[in-house]
Order: C-alpha cells, then structure tokens, then sequence
C-alpha cells in the first residue's frame, strides 16, 4: 500500500495547555464515610487523587499515613483495611506525603454487636473465593474425594446438604467447630489434595467456625441478596508503572451494604495493558485501555483504566481533526485521553474503495471512480453512500451477511424451504425494513414454512435448547450455554433465568405439511420447559424482566417479540449495532458479537451507547445506520500509521486493514478480469454473494473461511491465512483459469493495441482505485516490454505478451493491497 503525504496543518503545533490550581488533581478518602453494624465488619481503604471529572490519577493508598481518632476506636492494617476495635463514633484521617489531608466520619455500632454469619451471604463466599466450588476442585461434576458442590455455589441448599448432613455429619460439628472437618481439610491439618486454603485463625477461618458454632444454619429463603456492585474507583486514568486497587462494596436487597474485596473475583479485559491480582490489585503496563472486572456473588462489574501513550500529542492536533458526525466527536475524545494522534483523511479515491467493498462486496467501477473524483460537492460522500445502499448488489451483499446470522442453508432445510428464508431476509433488506420489525416477524413467525419463509428459522432449531440458545445470540448478542447447566462462571446469568428465557420459546408447535419440506409453525395451548435441578416447569420470563403475569393473554412468541425489539431493551439494539460495526472496521466495540457480556465491555462506551440511542430515534433503520458509520471521519482515516498510533489496532486512530472475505474475494478475481465464476445449478453470471446455499461447492471458498452455517458463531468465519489459500492463488483455477480465459480481460487486452502504460494504469484503476507511482509505471511496464523484446515470431510474441499481461494481472491481484480492504 502507497504511503500518503501528510497534508502541512497536522503538524502545525500550538501552544500548551496550563494547569490552573484549581484544575489540580485533589486527594479523596474513600469510603466518605465508613458505618459498621457489627464488630465483626472489616472496612478496605483507598486514598486516591482524583481529578475535577472524579477519575483517579493515582492510588496514595500505600504511601499515606492514617490514624484514627480516638486511636482505641479502630486500626489500620495493611492493605490498607480498618479493623473496628469496639463500639462508638470518630474520624479516620489519612494523610499524603506532602501534607495534604483527607477525612471520613467513622461509626461503630454501639453497644458493639456481633455479626450473625449466614450462609448464602458470608459462608458462600468464602467457598468460592478459596476456591473450594470451582472447576477444578469439588465444583467439578463429579466433584473430588467424595464431596460435590456446585460451580461457584449456583445450587446453596445442595451444597448446604453435602456440606452439612452428608458424610455422617462430620464436615461440620457445632459443638466443636475447631474439629470440623471441612476446617481441618481447609487448613492443611489433615491430607488435603486441594492443599492449605484458608489460615488458621484468620477472618474466613472465623467466619466458618461461628458459622458452625451457631448450629451451621442453612439457607433461608427471605434472606437479602445482592442487586449490585460498587466498585472504587469507578474509573481511572493510570500513568504506565502505577499501582492501584479496587475495592468493592456489595448492595443488598434490604437496603444494606458490606465491604466484599476480600471475597471478589478479579480479571482483566486485556493483562497487556493493565495487570489484576486476585486481591484485585492493579498495575499500569502499558498505553491503552483496559478494565478490571469483579465478579461477585453472580453480580459483575468493571472499573475501566485508561494508560495514556507518554508521548505528548499538541492539543491541536485533535481540535483540527475532522468531524463529520458524532461517531467523529466521541472517538476524538477517546484518542485524545490515551494520546493517540488520529491519522488523515484517506482521500476519496480509498475511501470509495473502501466503502464500495463494505457496503456492496464489490469493486468500484473505474468511470465511477473517475465522476466521484471529479465530483466537487463537499456532500458527495453521504449521496454515494445512499445511492450504494439502493443498488442490487448492495441487497445481494447484506441479504448474504443476515443469512449468515440466521444460518439459512441446505444443511437442514429441503431447497424449496431454503429458497423461501432467502427469499424473506432478500425481500426485507430490499425495502429496508427496521430491525425490529425484521426480528419481530422472526419470533412471532406462523403457518407454512414455504409461504411465510420466517418460520424457516424454527425448522432449522427444532430443539428447545438450540432454539434459546440461537435466538439469544442471534438477536442479543448473548451466549447463555454455561447457564444451561449452572449459573454462569464469570456472569450474571443464572440457570433459572436460562429455563425462564427457554419457556418463553417452549409452545412451539412443528409438523410436517403437505408439500415437500413444509413445516407449519404454531402455537401450542401448552408445553413446559422443565428445569433440570429443580424437577419443575420455570414460568416464562425474559431476561432481566418479570416473569409473565398470568393473566397475561399473549402468547408467548409474541410476549417474547414485545420485551425483544423494545427501545427500552438493553440488549436487542447493542447487539446489532455492534454487528453492523464490526463489518466495517473488522472488530466490533465489543470483541466478540457473539457473546457480549459485562465482564468484557465495549471499548469505547459511550460511542456504543450513542450508535445505539441514534438507532432506535431513527426507527431501527439499517440504512441509516450503515450511513452514519460510512459517512464518518473515523471511517475514512488512513491506514498508513504515524509515529503516534502504529501500535494502535484497536482505537480507530488509523484504519486498520482488513482482508477481504472468501465470497468478496472470489467475486473481486471475477469483477477485476470481467469472467464470473461458475457455480453449478444457477446462472452464469451469478456471484458468490448471491448464493443462497453456503453448501454450494467451491473450493476457493472453503480455502478462504466460508461459514458452513451450522452455528450461529462469527468464528465460523475465518480470515487466518493458510497454506491452502497460498495454493489456491498460485496454481488454482479459480483465479488462473479466469487469467488463460478467452473472453476474460486479460486476454483482451494483451490482444489489443493498447500500450503497456495504458494496461498498467486500467489495472491500476479497476483492482486498486488508484494510479500507479510513476516508480511503479516504470517498472512494471519495462517488465512487460522486456518480456516481449527480441521476439520476432508474430504469434510468439502474441503469446508472451498474453504470458505477461497475465502476470500483472496476477501479480495486483495477489497483492495485499488487493486483496485487503484498507
């Protein structure tokens, strides 16, 4: 790819920006205020300097100085954590090494009481956090050494009998609880193949022993549980090298709070940027953005950490980038808190490339490129996007995508049925139906499978957990599988909202019609979905909504459709928008589509949020959408890097290549030397974006990464190269059959009179948007006469002229500059 000449105003420099004394970063104590119902509560300290947005600039918790007054009401012990020490009031004050102060009131309640530990909420979590229910240990599925819990204690009152009543009782002996079995494993005293887990006689220790010692109560079904995280800091902004910590407080349904850092579980989006132990301690590695997440109790949450790069970029650099919309605003503002310069304009004739690519999976052809070109109004970029997106082939390219989401294949449906759901996702793209109407007719889908060719999407998931399962992701962006076994590891989800969200899908009625691979769908009066461990029917409940009322006279589909496509769901409209984003920069603000989750949030936020608030105002219109992307300053950056931001793939400083899918590929080779590919069983100049059938044999496009359609999971798709797509440019047919073809372009212009300037700067043009260097005119056309040169046989030197057209067409076709969109 040709380096660009960056135009004189990007590196015009202007003058710094001071820091008043006000603007100054100050130190805040957290908690604000620390109240403690018990004297066996434990409160985490952090004292962090805070700029005037609230966002942490650095951790002072390990280099202040703290005391506590009166001193025998409390102490501070290393972490720092505060210890009550008896009952009253008084002040916490923490001080910096260069004076400055920080308080916080303390109260201690008086007479000092005792904590009453229970089960789910103190004893659970200490299971979990030693990892006593996990994977590897007794949470396996066979659990260890004769005892099962469940992963990470999704099942408490099974857990509770197998801690308590199984083994003849002796886990646990209130009468003694030092002799508790379950303490003396625990503690190494006894052969222990998980090793020493807890220390004797430290708070957990306690914890489970006067758990014990007041009879080892077990679950009790009014007991609070947690509705949420908080999480200090919430953010932060870390220079590469500093330390922190996060600490976390977990919010009952009864209103109250406790300090839960000791019993979290912390991670990391990305260990390159930003490292986590599992006491949730932080430390700054390198330039980026990353977030600790914290897991708790099946509630999570995460604290986003930017590293900003130590190169200084000039303000003005960001002031006089381009803006085009609001993707251009939000985007800037993220490169400029992590010192990413953005790089130029691209330049129009690689924008249409680009954009010609991504929205019509074709070329742009040369006399187009030529009028956009010529084309002065400071508009013409928004009206070219809106006349791509009427154009048959952009409707053949976003059918083909969608059909991909909804598997459509022969791999389950008869042909007539295949034709049918192709038929229905072309029909709706063609008239730019909204998004939620699309999904909708999805959902609610009935009758003939054949006629009304939506309901094909149940005859390929006849089975009620790949019906939920496929439906969620599809539509949510959201892998439930670990939920369908027990609550998920590392997420929100529970088993029993998996069975709700099932039984939602439960009354589908299938059987076969009269025609040949006719499915009628409909809905049956009844029909359950049984939940495995509790052995009874789940009622039908979206996900993270109330289950249905019972008076409730809709069916269930359409309940279902109603709580889906509404603007007031979090979930339907992201996990399109983040889709839609992905297939223009090649990763969406959420890595993975398919599994969006809290644990790896969007990397930019409040560029997601805005894509999917301006979605919904206009209507779930896809067009518009594709528009806003396409349209952006962001979008049209270049991919030649600078200094600043070579490093950045993530960040959209620079436009990152992206290699051309298998179809868009194939259907390039065919466009570039004007000879369609053959595919067997439908017109001659069909293209591979046409087919309806990813089961259509063609071994460029299985080389290549074609989805078999099989799972509703962008990694079907691949574009990791390989020694077979290596092959299949050099020797296959696909793309040297269409190089030797007679009526192919390459043939027809070695045979005609045109000059080798003339061949060079066509191809130029028609595979690459561009002219030739005159460094690359040169040499490419000296190659061509050399080829020829000295051979005075009229027909020997029509062949090697034929020998060395095909070549060049050979050589930019299995360019990366080709064969990438960039």
């Amino acid at each position: 790819m040709r380096t660009l000449v960056l135009p004189l105003f990007w590196v015009i420099l202007s003058a710094g920006h001071v820091t008043s004394k006000a603007d100054a970063p100050r130190p805040v104590l957290v908690p604000g205020k620390i109240d403690l119902k018990t004297i066996d509560g434990i409160e985490s300290l952090s004292l962090l300097l805070t700029d005037q947005a609230g966002v942490a600039v650095k951790d002072l918790s390990n280099t202040a100085t703290w005391q506590v007054e009166p001193a025998d009401l409390a102490r501070v012990e290393p972490g720092p954590t505060l210890i009550p020490l008896r009952g009253g009031e008084g002040k916490l004050i923490a001080r910096t090494a260069d004076g400055k102060t920080a308080e916080a009131k303390i109260r201690i309640a008086s007479p000092a009481a005792r904590q009453s530990w229970s089960y789910e909420n103190h004893v659970m979590p200490v299971l979990t956090k030693t990892g006593c229910n996990s994977g590897p240990c007794h949470g396996a599925m066979a659990g260890k050494n004769g005892l099962r819990l469940s992963l990470r204690g999704y099942a408490p009152e099974v857990d509770y009998d197998a801690l308590v009543r199984q083994a003849s009782g002796r886990r646990v002996r209130p009468g003694v609880p030092e002799e508790s079995l379950m303490l003396w494993k625990a503690t190494g005293l006894v052969p222990h193949g998980g090793g020493t887990r807890l220390a004797a006689g430290s708070r957990d220790y306690r914890i489970i022993a006067d758990w014990i010692s007041t009879g080892a109560p077990g679950p009790q079904v009014n007991a609070p549980h947690v509705v949420r995280l908080e999480a200090t800091p919430a953010r932060a902004r870390f220079e590469a090298g500093e330390r922190g910590r996060v600490i976390v407080r977990a919010v009952y349904s009864d209103g109250t709070s406790e300090d839960v850092t000791g019993w979290a579980k912390f991670g990391t989006t990305d260990s390159t940027i930003l490292a986590v132990d599992d006491d949730g301690r932080l430390k700054a590695e390198n330039p980026g953005e990353a977030h600790v997440t914290v897991w708790y109790a099946n509630q999570v949450t995460t604290v986003p950490v930017s590293v900003p790069n130590p190169a200084k970029v000039e303000p003005n650099l960001f002031a006089q980038a381009p803006r085009f919309n609001k993707i251009d605003e939000i985007n800037l503002a993220k490169l400029q808190a992590l010192g990413l310069p953005p790089s130029p304009d691209a330049g129009d004739a690689a924008w249409l490339r680009r954009a010609t690519l991504d929205i019509t999976g074709q070329l742009p052809a040369s006399d187009r490129l030529k009028s956009f070109l010529a084309d002065k109004a400071p508009d013409k970029r928004r009206k070219e996007v809106t006349r791509l997106l009427a154009t048959p082939e952009a409707i053949d390219y976003w059918a083909y995508q969608w059909s991909d989401l909804l598997l459509v294949s022969s791999n389950k449906l008869s042909t007539p049925a295949l034709w049918a759901f192709y038929g229905f996702v072309r029909e709706s793209v063609a008239a730019n139906e909204p998004w939620d109407k699309f999904v909708r007719r999805i959902v609610t889908a009935k009758g003939s499978s054949l006629t009304e060719g939506a309901g094909n999407f149940y005859a390929i998931h006849r089975d009620p957990t790949d019906l939920t399962e496929t439906t969620s992701v599809a539509f949510l962006g959201l892998s439930l599988t670990c939920a369908r076994c027990h609550n998920h590891p590392m997420e929100k989800w529970t088993q029993d909202q998996y069975y709700g969200f099932a039984s939602m899908l439960g009354r589908v009625g299938l059987k076969d019609g009269d025609a040949a691979g006719e499915v009628i769908v409909s809905d049956r009066p009844d029909g359950e979905i049984y939940h495995p461990r509790r052995g009874k029917p789940m009622p039908p409940q979206p996900l993270d909504a109330p289950p249905l009322a019972a008076p409730d006279t809709r069916n269930r589909r359409d309940a279902l459709a109603d709580w889906m496509t509404s603007p007031e769901n979090p979930l339907f409209a992201r996990a399109i928008v983040n889709r839609v984003w992905k297939k223009f920069f090649g990763r969406g603000l959420v890595a993975d589509e398919d599994d969006i989750k809290a644990t790896a949030p969007p990397w930019d936020a409040d560029l997601l949020a805005w894509l999917e608030a301006d979605f919904k105002a206009h209507g779930f219109d896809m067009r518009h959408l594709i528009s806003t992307i396409a349209t952006s300053a962001v979008y049209a950056r270049s991919s030649d890097p600078l200094p600043g931001n070579r490093s950045d793939t993530l960040y959209l400083s620079r436009n990152v290549p992206r290699r051309l899918p298998a179809e868009v590929l194939l259907d390039v080779l065919s466009q570039v030397t004007e000879v369609p590919t053959p595919f067997a069983g439908f017109p001659e100049k069909w293209r591979a974006v046409q087919l309806p059938d990813s089961k259509v044999a063609n071994g460029f496009l299985s080389a290549f990464g074609r989805p078999e359609r099989l799972t509703t999971c962008s990694c079907e798709r691949t574009n990791e190269p390989s020694v077979a797509q290596a092959l299949n440019l050099a020797n296959g047919e696909a793309l040297n059959g269409k190089l030797r073809a007679e009526n192919g372009l390459p043939r027809r212009w070695a045979d005609s009179p045109m000059t080798e300037e003339e061949i060079v700067d066509g191809l130029f043009l028609k595979a690459l948007a561009r002219q030739p260097t005159p460094a690359e005119r040169a040499k490419l056309v000296t190659g061509m006469k050399e080829a020829v040169a000295g051979i005075d046989d009229a027909a020997k030197r029509k062949e090697a002229r034929r020998t060395a057209v095909e070549d060049l067409f050979w050589a930019v076709l299995t360019s990366d500059e080709c064969l990438f969109n960039h």
